[in-house]
Protein backbone atom coordinates (compact mmCIF):
# COMPACT_ATOMS: atom_id res chain seq x y z
CA UNK A 1 0.00 0.00 0.00
CA UNK A 2 1.13 3.69 -0.73
CA UNK A 3 1.93 6.27 1.57
CA UNK A 4 -1.02 8.65 2.39
CA UNK A 5 0.63 12.02 2.10
CA UNK A 6 0.34 14.13 5.49
CA UNK A 7 -1.84 17.13 5.09
CA UNK A 8 0.18 18.98 7.49
CA UNK A 9 3.73 18.68 5.58
CA UNK A 10 4.82 21.39 3.81
CA UNK A 11 7.39 20.02 2.01
CA UNK A 12 5.55 19.06 -1.24
CA UNK A 13 6.01 21.27 -4.26
CA UNK A 14 3.86 24.23 -3.46
CA UNK A 15 4.76 27.35 -5.68
CA UNK A 16 3.80 30.98 -3.83
CA UNK A 17 1.98 33.66 -6.66
CA UNK A 18 4.66 36.29 -7.17
CA UNK A 19 3.91 39.79 -6.96
CA UNK A 20 3.24 40.22 -10.68
CA UNK A 21 0.63 37.61 -11.32
CA UNK A 22 -0.75 39.82 -8.08
CA UNK A 23 -0.83 43.14 -10.36
CA UNK A 24 -2.37 41.28 -13.20
CA UNK A 25 -5.26 40.61 -12.00
CA UNK A 26 -5.35 43.95 -10.32
CA UNK A 27 -4.87 45.22 -13.51
CA UNK A 28 -7.90 42.90 -14.74
CA UNK A 29 -10.34 43.98 -11.92
CA UNK A 30 -9.62 47.38 -12.81
CA UNK A 31 -10.49 47.30 -16.74
CA UNK A 32 -13.54 45.01 -15.59
CA UNK A 33 -14.72 47.46 -13.30
CA UNK A 34 -13.77 50.65 -15.76
CA UNK A 35 -15.64 48.20 -18.72
CA UNK A 36 -18.67 47.85 -16.58
CA UNK A 37 -19.18 51.22 -15.34
CA UNK A 38 -18.58 52.91 -19.50
CA UNK A 39 -21.31 50.01 -20.32
CA UNK A 40 -23.47 50.88 -17.61
CA UNK A 41 -23.32 54.43 -18.09
CA UNK A 42 -24.06 53.83 -21.92
CA UNK A 43 -27.19 52.19 -21.70
CA UNK A 44 -28.52 54.95 -18.83
CA UNK A 45 -27.52 57.75 -21.63
CA UNK A 46 -29.70 55.37 -24.52
CA UNK A 47 -32.52 55.30 -21.37
CA UNK A 48 -32.56 58.82 -21.35
CA UNK A 49 -32.35 59.53 -24.96
CA UNK A 50 -35.10 57.14 -25.67
CA UNK A 51 -37.41 58.82 -22.44
CA UNK A 52 -36.65 61.98 -24.09
CA UNK A 53 -37.66 61.13 -27.46
CA UNK A 54 -40.24 59.70 -26.32
CA UNK A 55 -41.62 62.48 -24.48
CA UNK A 56 -40.99 64.88 -27.83
CA UNK A 57 -43.09 62.34 -29.63
CA UNK A 58 -46.03 62.52 -26.76
CA UNK A 59 -45.74 66.66 -27.54
CA UNK A 60 -45.69 66.88 -31.05
CA UNK A 61 -48.87 64.40 -31.02
CA UNK A 62 -50.71 66.34 -28.51
CA UNK A 63 -49.60 69.64 -30.47
CA UNK A 64 -50.70 68.16 -34.30
CA UNK A 65 -54.04 67.13 -32.20
CA UNK A 66 -54.67 70.20 -30.71
CA UNK A 67 -53.92 71.88 -33.74
CA UNK A 68 -56.15 69.35 -35.84
CA UNK A 69 -58.92 70.03 -33.22
CA UNK A 70 -58.64 73.98 -34.10
CA UNK A 71 -58.76 73.40 -38.17
CA UNK A 72 -61.51 71.23 -37.98
CA UNK A 73 -63.42 73.83 -35.86
CA UNK A 74 -61.99 76.71 -38.61
CA UNK A 75 -63.03 74.60 -40.96
CA UNK A 76 -66.66 74.02 -39.20
CA UNK A 77 -67.37 77.66 -38.47
CA UNK A 78 -66.13 78.66 -42.06
CA UNK A 79 -68.72 76.31 -43.85
CA UNK A 80 -71.13 76.49 -41.40
CA UNK A 81 -70.66 80.48 -42.45
CA UNK A 82 -70.54 80.08 -45.84
CA UNK A 83 -74.27 80.22 -46.25
CA UNK A 84 -74.78 83.91 -44.37
CA UNK A 85 -71.89 84.92 -45.82
CA UNK A 86 -73.44 84.28 -49.16
CA UNK A 87 -76.43 85.74 -47.96
CA UNK A 88 -75.50 89.19 -47.10
CA UNK A 89 -73.24 89.57 -50.11
CA UNK A 90 -76.34 88.63 -52.01
CA UNK A 91 -77.97 91.06 -50.18
CA UNK A 92 -75.55 94.04 -50.91
CA UNK A 93 -75.86 93.08 -54.68
CA UNK A 94 -79.20 93.36 -54.63
CA UNK A 95 -78.99 96.95 -52.90
CA UNK A 96 -76.13 97.53 -55.05
CA UNK A 97 -77.72 97.00 -58.25
CA UNK A 98 -81.01 98.80 -57.13
CA UNK A 99 -78.94 101.49 -56.28
CA UNK A 100 -77.50 101.31 -59.76
CA UNK A 101 -80.44 101.08 -61.57
CA UNK A 102 -81.92 104.37 -59.81
CA UNK A 103 -79.00 106.28 -60.28
CA UNK A 104 -78.89 105.71 -64.05
CA UNK A 105 -82.47 106.56 -64.34
CA UNK A 106 -81.83 110.21 -62.46
CA UNK A 107 -78.83 110.54 -64.29
CA UNK A 108 -75.89 112.81 -62.84
CA UNK A 109 -74.41 116.18 -63.02
CA UNK A 110 -70.91 116.84 -63.85
CA UNK A 111 -70.67 119.85 -61.45
CA UNK A 112 -67.94 120.94 -59.05
CA UNK A 113 -67.76 118.99 -55.96
CA UNK A 114 -66.36 121.58 -53.24
CA UNK A 115 -66.95 119.39 -49.92
CA UNK A 116 -66.66 116.37 -48.74
CA UNK A 117 -70.34 115.18 -49.22
CA UNK A 118 -70.05 116.09 -52.91
CA UNK A 119 -67.34 114.14 -53.37
CA UNK A 120 -68.77 111.20 -51.75
CA UNK A 121 -71.88 111.27 -53.73
CA UNK A 122 -69.88 111.62 -56.91
CA UNK A 123 -67.56 108.75 -56.21
CA UNK A 124 -70.66 106.84 -55.31
CA UNK A 125 -72.00 107.33 -58.25
CA UNK A 126 -68.99 105.96 -60.11
CA UNK A 127 -68.72 103.02 -58.25
CA UNK A 128 -73.09 102.01 -58.77
CA UNK A 129 -72.38 102.44 -62.41
CA UNK A 130 -69.34 99.99 -61.96
CA UNK A 131 -67.24 103.26 -63.88
CA UNK A 132 -63.73 102.24 -63.38
CA UNK A 133 -62.16 104.73 -66.11
CA UNK A 134 -64.26 107.61 -64.74
CA UNK A 135 -63.70 106.71 -61.02
CA UNK A 136 -59.65 106.55 -61.88
CA UNK A 137 -59.65 109.95 -63.63
CA UNK A 138 -61.63 111.72 -60.80
CA UNK A 139 -59.01 109.86 -58.38
CA UNK A 140 -56.27 110.77 -59.80
CA UNK A 141 -57.39 114.28 -60.45
CA UNK A 142 -57.34 115.12 -56.42
CA UNK A 143 -54.28 113.92 -54.98
CA UNK A 144 -54.41 117.20 -52.82
CA UNK A 145 -57.50 115.79 -51.09
CA UNK A 146 -55.82 112.74 -50.11
CA UNK A 147 -56.94 112.74 -46.76
CA UNK A 148 -60.79 113.04 -47.36
CA UNK A 149 -60.53 110.12 -50.75
CA UNK A 150 -58.78 107.82 -48.38
CA UNK A 151 -61.85 108.60 -45.55
CA UNK A 152 -64.41 107.98 -48.30
CA UNK A 153 -63.24 105.71 -51.15
CA UNK A 154 -64.13 102.34 -48.93
CA UNK A 155 -67.39 103.50 -48.36
CA UNK A 156 -67.62 104.52 -51.90
CA UNK A 157 -66.25 101.12 -53.25
CA UNK A 158 -69.05 99.05 -51.18
CA UNK A 159 -71.24 99.95 -53.52
CA UNK A 160 -69.92 98.41 -55.94
CA UNK A 161 -71.62 95.40 -57.52
CA UNK A 162 -68.10 93.34 -57.63
CA UNK A 163 -65.96 96.35 -55.88
CA UNK A 164 -62.66 93.57 -56.68
CA UNK A 165 -63.16 93.65 -60.20
CA UNK A 166 -63.78 97.25 -60.03
CA UNK A 167 -60.39 98.07 -58.58
CA UNK A 168 -58.85 95.95 -60.80
CA UNK A 169 -60.22 97.38 -63.89
CA UNK A 170 -59.55 101.05 -62.57
CA UNK A 171 -55.95 100.62 -61.87
CA UNK A 172 -55.15 98.58 -65.32
CA UNK A 173 -54.04 102.34 -66.13
CA UNK A 174 -50.91 101.96 -64.85
CA UNK A 175 -50.42 99.08 -63.06
CA UNK A 176 -48.91 96.23 -63.81
CA UNK A 177 -47.45 98.28 -66.97
CA UNK A 178 -47.99 101.75 -67.59
CA UNK A 179 -50.30 101.75 -70.46
CA UNK A 180 -50.20 105.73 -70.84
CA UNK A 181 -49.75 107.41 -73.98
CA UNK A 182 -49.09 111.05 -72.82
CA UNK A 183 -47.15 111.22 -69.74
CA UNK A 184 -46.02 114.26 -67.92
CA UNK A 185 -43.55 114.62 -65.27
CA UNK A 186 -46.25 116.40 -63.35
CA UNK A 187 -48.92 113.59 -63.18
CA UNK A 188 -46.14 110.48 -64.26
CA UNK A 189 -46.57 109.27 -61.01
CA UNK A 190 -50.00 107.46 -60.14
CA UNK A 191 -48.82 104.81 -57.82
CA UNK A 192 -50.08 107.01 -54.88
CA UNK A 193 -54.08 106.47 -56.50
CA UNK A 194 -53.17 102.35 -56.88
CA UNK A 195 -52.26 102.27 -53.13
CA UNK A 196 -55.13 104.22 -52.24
CA UNK A 197 -57.79 102.53 -53.81
CA UNK A 198 -55.83 98.89 -53.48
CA UNK A 199 -55.70 99.76 -49.27
CA UNK A 200 -59.53 100.95 -49.33
CA UNK A 201 -60.50 97.59 -50.89
CA UNK A 202 -59.42 95.49 -47.94
CA UNK A 203 -62.37 96.94 -46.01
CA UNK A 204 -64.74 96.00 -48.16
CA UNK A 205 -63.87 92.50 -49.52
CA UNK A 206 -63.55 91.02 -45.92
CA UNK A 207 -66.12 88.77 -44.85
CA UNK A 208 -68.17 90.36 -42.56
CA UNK A 209 -68.63 86.87 -40.74
CA UNK A 210 -64.79 85.51 -39.97
CA UNK A 211 -63.10 88.98 -40.81
CA UNK A 212 -59.58 89.47 -42.51
CA UNK A 213 -59.70 85.25 -42.65
CA UNK A 214 -61.48 85.17 -45.30
CA UNK A 215 -62.05 87.61 -48.73
CA UNK A 216 -65.17 87.70 -50.38
CA UNK A 217 -63.31 87.60 -54.03
CA UNK A 218 -64.42 85.33 -56.80
CA UNK A 219 -61.82 82.90 -57.92
CA UNK A 220 -61.98 84.60 -61.45
CA UNK A 221 -61.04 87.95 -59.92
CA UNK A 222 -58.51 86.32 -57.66
CA UNK A 223 -56.57 84.21 -60.68
CA UNK A 224 -56.45 87.57 -62.57
CA UNK A 225 -54.85 89.47 -59.56
CA UNK A 226 -52.64 86.52 -59.84
CA UNK A 227 -51.57 87.06 -63.31
CA UNK A 228 -51.25 90.36 -62.79
CA UNK A 229 -49.20 90.03 -60.20
CA UNK A 230 -46.67 87.47 -62.52
CA UNK A 231 -46.58 90.29 -65.04
CA UNK A 232 -45.21 92.88 -62.74
CA UNK A 233 -42.83 90.11 -62.17
CA UNK A 234 -42.00 89.45 -65.13
CA UNK A 235 -41.27 93.10 -66.19
CA UNK A 236 -38.59 93.77 -63.35
CA UNK A 237 -36.06 93.57 -65.62
CA UNK A 238 -37.03 96.13 -67.77
CA UNK A 239 -37.56 98.18 -64.68
CA UNK A 240 -33.93 97.69 -63.92
CA UNK A 241 -33.62 95.41 -61.76
CA UNK A 242 -34.57 95.19 -57.99
CA UNK A 243 -32.20 97.78 -56.87
CA UNK A 244 -33.61 100.47 -59.64
CA UNK A 245 -37.39 100.00 -59.44
CA UNK A 246 -39.26 102.82 -58.35
CA UNK A 247 -40.73 103.16 -54.70
CA UNK A 248 -44.15 103.64 -56.05
CA UNK A 249 -44.29 100.61 -58.21
CA UNK A 250 -42.96 98.63 -55.36
CA UNK A 251 -45.88 99.68 -53.15
CA UNK A 252 -48.34 99.33 -55.51
CA UNK A 253 -47.10 95.57 -56.08
CA UNK A 254 -46.96 94.69 -52.32
CA UNK A 255 -50.34 96.07 -51.17
CA UNK A 256 -51.63 94.42 -54.55
CA UNK A 257 -50.47 90.91 -52.88
CA UNK A 258 -51.80 91.56 -49.72
CA UNK A 259 -55.32 93.15 -50.97
CA UNK A 260 -55.67 90.42 -52.63
CA UNK A 261 -54.73 87.39 -50.23
CA UNK A 262 -52.00 86.40 -53.10
CA UNK A 263 -48.53 85.97 -51.38
CA UNK A 264 -46.13 83.25 -52.42
CA UNK A 265 -43.96 81.31 -49.50
CA UNK A 266 -41.46 80.61 -52.59
CA UNK A 267 -41.48 84.63 -53.33
CA UNK A 268 -40.41 85.24 -49.83
CA UNK A 269 -36.76 86.67 -50.47
CA UNK A 270 -38.32 88.76 -53.31
CA UNK A 271 -40.69 90.61 -51.26
CA UNK A 272 -37.74 91.07 -48.67
CA UNK A 273 -35.33 93.07 -50.91
CA UNK A 274 -38.16 95.00 -51.93
CA UNK A 275 -39.26 96.23 -48.55
CA UNK A 276 -35.66 96.70 -47.43
CA UNK A 277 -35.18 98.70 -51.22
CA UNK A 278 -38.18 100.93 -50.17
CA UNK A 279 -38.53 100.85 -46.44
CA UNK A 280 -38.49 104.59 -45.88
CA UNK A 281 -42.49 104.45 -46.73
CA UNK A 282 -44.63 104.53 -43.78
CA UNK A 283 -46.77 101.58 -44.31
CA UNK A 284 -43.43 98.96 -45.35
CA UNK A 285 -43.66 97.61 -41.63
CA UNK A 286 -47.04 96.62 -41.57
CA UNK A 287 -46.66 95.36 -44.93
CA UNK A 288 -43.67 93.57 -44.35
CA UNK A 289 -45.59 91.65 -41.62
CA UNK A 290 -48.79 90.74 -43.34
CA UNK A 291 -46.19 89.69 -46.24
CA UNK A 292 -45.21 86.67 -44.10
CA UNK A 293 -41.81 88.48 -43.48
CA UNK A 294 -42.02 88.44 -39.27
CA UNK A 295 -39.67 85.73 -39.03
CA UNK A 296 -37.03 87.92 -40.80
CA UNK A 297 -37.12 91.12 -39.58
CA UNK A 298 -34.88 90.93 -36.92
CA UNK A 299 -32.21 90.21 -40.47
CA UNK A 300 -33.94 93.33 -42.33
CA UNK A 301 -33.59 95.75 -39.49
CA UNK A 302 -29.66 94.38 -39.12
CA UNK A 303 -29.55 95.14 -42.93
CA UNK A 304 -31.04 98.64 -42.50
CA UNK A 305 -28.84 99.66 -39.92
CA UNK A 306 -26.12 98.42 -41.52
CA UNK A 307 -27.02 100.63 -44.60
CA UNK A 308 -27.44 103.54 -42.38
CA UNK A 309 -31.18 104.01 -42.54
CA UNK A 310 -31.68 104.00 -37.91
CA UNK A 311 -34.54 105.55 -37.96
CA UNK A 312 -36.69 103.06 -40.56
CA UNK A 313 -35.24 100.42 -38.72
CA UNK A 314 -36.74 102.15 -35.83
CA UNK A 315 -40.05 102.07 -36.74
CA UNK A 316 -39.43 98.62 -37.86
CA UNK A 317 -38.73 97.34 -34.12
CA UNK A 318 -41.96 98.51 -33.22
CA UNK A 319 -43.77 97.27 -35.38
CA UNK A 320 -42.88 93.53 -34.53
CA UNK A 321 -42.12 94.28 -30.85
CA UNK A 322 -37.98 94.03 -31.22
CA UNK A 323 -37.24 97.28 -29.44
CA UNK A 324 -35.50 95.22 -26.53
CA UNK A 325 -32.87 93.73 -28.93
CA UNK A 326 -32.79 96.86 -30.38
CA UNK A 327 -32.92 100.10 -28.60
CA UNK A 328 -34.16 103.03 -29.90
CA UNK A 329 -32.23 106.09 -28.76
CA UNK A 330 -28.92 104.80 -29.44
CA UNK A 331 -30.32 103.86 -33.32
CA UNK A 332 -30.73 107.83 -33.48
CA UNK A 333 -27.95 108.93 -32.10
CA UNK A 334 -26.25 106.97 -34.50
CA UNK A 335 -28.26 108.59 -37.36
CA UNK A 336 -27.60 111.82 -36.31
CA UNK A 337 -23.91 111.49 -36.12
CA UNK A 338 -23.72 109.78 -39.41
CA UNK A 339 -25.78 112.55 -41.11
CA UNK A 340 -23.77 115.07 -39.12
CA UNK A 341 -20.50 113.22 -40.75
CA UNK A 342 -22.28 113.00 -44.07
CA UNK A 343 -22.56 116.76 -43.80
CA UNK A 344 -18.86 117.68 -42.94
CA UNK A 345 -18.34 115.31 -45.95
CA UNK A 346 -20.18 118.11 -48.05
CA UNK A 347 -18.28 120.64 -47.04
CA UNK A 348 -15.12 119.50 -47.24
CA UNK A 349 -15.68 118.27 -50.91
CA UNK A 350 -13.84 120.99 -53.22
CA UNK A 351 -16.31 120.13 -55.95
CA UNK A 352 -19.81 121.37 -53.80
CA UNK A 353 -17.80 124.30 -52.76
CA UNK A 354 -20.33 126.96 -54.26
CA UNK A 355 -23.27 125.24 -52.23
CA UNK A 356 -22.13 123.51 -49.84
CA UNK A 357 -23.29 125.73 -46.78
CA UNK A 358 -26.76 125.10 -48.37
CA UNK A 359 -26.07 121.18 -48.77
CA UNK A 360 -24.85 120.07 -45.70
CA UNK A 361 -27.56 122.49 -43.74
CA UNK A 362 -30.19 120.95 -45.74
CA UNK A 363 -28.80 117.23 -45.16
CA UNK A 364 -28.96 118.21 -41.17
CA UNK A 365 -32.25 119.57 -41.06
CA UNK A 366 -33.53 116.44 -42.69
CA UNK A 367 -32.26 114.55 -39.99
CA UNK A 368 -33.19 116.36 -37.43
CA UNK A 369 -36.91 116.59 -38.62
CA UNK A 370 -36.97 112.98 -39.16
CA UNK A 371 -35.48 112.04 -35.14
CA UNK A 372 -37.74 114.79 -33.56
CA UNK A 373 -40.56 113.09 -35.30
CA UNK A 374 -39.72 109.83 -34.38
CA UNK A 375 -39.30 110.75 -30.88
CA UNK A 376 -42.83 112.05 -30.12
CA UNK A 377 -44.85 109.19 -32.63
CA UNK A 378 -42.93 106.49 -29.76
CA UNK A 379 -43.09 108.68 -26.83
CA UNK A 380 -38.92 108.83 -26.07
CA UNK A 381 -39.07 112.17 -24.60
CA UNK A 382 -37.68 110.74 -21.65
CA UNK A 383 -34.70 108.53 -23.20
CA UNK A 384 -34.11 111.47 -25.78
CA UNK A 385 -35.41 114.70 -24.75
CA UNK A 386 -35.21 116.99 -28.24
CA UNK A 387 -35.73 119.78 -27.02
CA UNK A 388 -32.38 121.06 -27.74
CA UNK A 389 -32.41 119.29 -31.68
CA UNK A 390 -35.37 121.39 -31.78
CA UNK A 391 -33.17 124.34 -30.42
CA UNK A 392 -30.41 123.76 -33.05
CA UNK A 393 -33.37 122.99 -35.85
CA UNK A 394 -34.56 126.53 -35.09
CA UNK A 395 -31.18 127.59 -35.66
CA UNK A 396 -30.04 126.31 -38.84
CA UNK A 397 -33.73 127.85 -40.27
CA UNK A 398 -32.60 131.29 -39.02
CA UNK A 399 -29.44 131.18 -40.63
CA UNK A 400 -30.88 130.51 -43.46
CA UNK A 401 -33.08 133.10 -43.73
CA UNK A 402 -30.62 135.17 -42.74
CA UNK A 403 -28.39 134.75 -45.38
CA UNK A 404 -31.39 135.47 -47.77
CA UNK A 405 -32.46 138.22 -46.64
CA UNK A 406 -31.15 141.51 -47.99
CA UNK A 407 -29.59 144.19 -46.06
CA UNK A 408 -30.24 147.73 -45.79
CA UNK A 409 -28.49 150.16 -47.25
CA UNK A 410 -26.23 152.89 -45.03
CA UNK A 411 -27.26 156.60 -45.11
CA UNK A 412 -23.13 157.16 -45.48
CA UNK A 413 -22.88 156.34 -49.27
CA UNK A 414 -23.18 159.12 -51.29
CA UNK A 415 -24.51 158.65 -55.12
CA UNK A 416 -23.76 161.16 -57.62
CA UNK A 417 -27.39 162.48 -58.85
CA UNK A 418 -26.66 163.02 -62.40
CA UNK A 419 -25.24 159.81 -63.73
CA UNK A 420 -25.64 157.57 -60.65
CA UNK A 421 -21.55 157.39 -60.54
CA UNK A 422 -20.10 157.70 -57.18
CA UNK A 423 -18.93 160.51 -55.32
CA UNK A 424 -15.67 161.35 -54.41
CA UNK A 425 -14.35 160.75 -50.49
CA UNK A 426 -15.51 163.54 -48.68
CA UNK A 427 -11.97 164.37 -47.30
CA UNK A 428 -10.36 163.09 -50.86
CA UNK A 429 -9.21 166.99 -51.60
CA UNK A 430 -6.98 166.65 -48.72
CA UNK A 431 -5.11 163.58 -49.76
CA UNK A 432 -2.09 164.15 -51.50
CA UNK A 433 -2.63 161.52 -54.40
CA UNK A 434 -5.99 161.45 -54.75
CA UNK A 435 -7.82 160.53 -57.87
CA UNK A 436 -11.32 161.66 -58.83
CA UNK A 437 -12.99 160.14 -61.85
CA UNK A 438 -15.12 162.01 -63.74
CA UNK A 439 -16.53 158.90 -65.61
CA UNK A 440 -18.87 156.66 -64.18
CA UNK A 441 -17.81 154.13 -62.15
CA UNK A 442 -16.44 150.76 -63.61
CA UNK A 443 -18.63 147.63 -62.93
CA UNK A 444 -17.39 146.19 -59.84
CA UNK A 445 -15.54 142.53 -59.91
CA UNK A 446 -17.24 140.05 -57.78
CA UNK A 447 -15.90 137.14 -57.09
CA UNK A 448 -17.43 134.09 -58.60
CA UNK A 449 -20.24 132.17 -56.59
CA UNK A 450 -17.62 128.91 -55.74
CA UNK A 451 -15.91 131.98 -53.74
CA UNK A 452 -19.17 134.06 -52.17
CA UNK A 453 -18.77 134.91 -48.42
CA UNK A 454 -21.47 133.48 -46.72
CA UNK A 455 -22.52 134.57 -43.03
CA UNK A 456 -20.82 133.18 -40.17
CA UNK A 457 -23.09 130.37 -39.40
CA UNK A 458 -24.58 129.08 -36.01
CA UNK A 459 -21.87 126.88 -33.47
CA UNK A 460 -23.02 123.37 -34.31
CA UNK A 461 -24.87 121.21 -31.89
CA UNK A 462 -23.04 118.36 -29.79
CA UNK A 463 -26.39 116.18 -29.85
CA UNK A 464 -25.24 113.94 -26.68
CA UNK A 465 -22.25 115.33 -25.17
CA UNK A 466 -20.57 118.72 -24.82
CA UNK A 467 -17.22 117.51 -25.62
CA UNK A 468 -15.88 117.00 -29.20
CA UNK A 469 -17.52 114.63 -31.46
CA UNK A 470 -15.42 111.57 -32.32
CA UNK A 471 -16.20 112.06 -35.95
CA UNK A 472 -13.28 114.31 -36.04
CA UNK A 473 -10.81 111.80 -34.39
CA UNK A 474 -7.52 113.47 -33.10
CA UNK A 475 -8.55 117.00 -34.62
CA UNK A 476 -10.49 119.52 -32.99
CA UNK A 477 -13.78 120.17 -34.63
CA UNK A 478 -14.40 123.09 -36.80
CA UNK A 479 -15.10 126.05 -34.53
CA UNK A 480 -17.73 127.29 -37.74
CA UNK A 481 -18.77 124.31 -40.14
CA UNK A 482 -20.71 126.18 -42.28
CA UNK A 483 -18.83 129.40 -42.69
CA UNK A 484 -16.24 129.74 -45.98
CA UNK A 485 -14.60 132.50 -45.37
CA UNK A 486 -12.11 133.12 -48.60
CA UNK A 487 -8.82 134.80 -48.63
CA UNK A 488 -9.20 138.95 -49.74
CA UNK A 489 -7.99 138.74 -53.05
CA UNK A 490 -7.21 142.40 -54.84
CA UNK A 491 -9.01 144.18 -57.35
CA UNK A 492 -6.91 144.73 -60.43
CA UNK A 493 -6.07 147.54 -62.33
CA UNK A 494 -6.76 150.02 -58.69
CA UNK A 495 -5.35 153.44 -58.86
CA UNK A 496 -2.65 154.57 -56.17
CA UNK A 497 -3.96 157.07 -53.10
CA UNK A 498 -7.08 156.78 -51.69
CA UNK A 499 -9.56 154.11 -53.25
CA UNK A 500 -12.68 155.72 -54.59
CA UNK A 501 -15.87 154.50 -52.89
CA UNK A 502 -18.31 152.55 -54.71
CA UNK A 503 -21.76 152.21 -54.04
CA UNK A 504 -22.70 148.57 -52.36
CA UNK A 505 -23.87 146.46 -55.51
CA UNK A 506 -27.81 145.86 -55.32
CA UNK A 507 -28.99 147.44 -51.77
CA UNK A 508 -26.18 145.09 -49.95
CA UNK A 509 -24.90 147.30 -47.38
CA UNK A 510 -22.51 144.80 -45.85
CA UNK A 511 -20.38 145.24 -48.81
CA UNK A 512 -20.76 141.15 -49.31
CA UNK A 513 -21.30 140.24 -52.68
CA UNK A 514 -24.97 138.68 -53.85
CA UNK A 515 -24.47 134.82 -54.52
CA UNK A 516 -24.50 135.25 -58.30
CA UNK A 517 -23.18 138.22 -60.48
CA UNK A 518 -23.18 138.61 -64.22
CA UNK A 519 -19.06 138.44 -64.87
CA UNK A 520 -17.70 140.85 -66.89
CA UNK A 521 -14.39 140.09 -69.61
Amino acid sequence: MGSIPDPGDISGDLTAPSFDDFQKQTSLMTSCTLLWKELSDHFTSLEQNLQKKSEALRNKLQTLDHQTRETLGVLEKREVTIDGSVEIALGKVEESKEAALIALHKGTQDGEVDNSEGLLLKLKSFCLKMDSKGFWRFITARKKELDVLRAQTPEALAECVDPAKFVLEAISEVFPVDKRVEKSERSNDLGWACVLVLESLIPVVVDPVLGKSRLLVTPSVKERAKNIAETWKASLDQRGGIENVKTPDVHTFLQHLVTFGIVKEEDVDLYRKLVVGSAWRKQMPKLAVSLGLGDKMADMIEELINRGQQVDAVHFTYEVGLVDKFPPVPLLKAFLKDSKKAATSILEDPNNSGRAVNLAGRKEQSALRAVIKCIEEYKLEAEFPPENLKKRLEQLEKAKTDKKRPAAVPANKRTRASNGGPMPPAKAGRLTNAYVSSFPAAPTFVRSPSHTQYPAAVPAYPYDRPAAPSMYGSRSPPTNPYAYSPEAAPLAGSYPGAPINYPAYGGYGNGMAPAYQQAYY
